[in-house]
């Protein structure tokens, strides 16, 4: 695994910024959902060694955001 990956690091700029705006979104209007989700997209960031798995997780965590706010949560 090379940490030094131009690819991964540019997968983690994009996943982390994406998961910055869903805490500050989370934040401000009080919701959990998309608080959580933003900090564990950015941790996944973070931790994740993989471009693929990393937008996976990311990318599903987005799913999961968007599903529970359209159904009233």
């Amino acid at each position: 695994m090379n940490l030094l990956d131009s690819n991964l690091l540019f997968a983690s700029l994009v996943w982390g910024s994406i998961g910055v705006g869903y805490c500050i979104y989370g934040k401000r209007q009080q919701a959990i959902f998309p608080l959580v989700a933003g900090v564990l997209m950015i941790v996944a960031s973070y931790v994740v060694g993989s471009v693929l798995w990393m937008s996976l997780a990311c990318a599903g965590l987005m799913v999961v955001v968007y599903w529970l706010a359209k159904q009233g949560y």
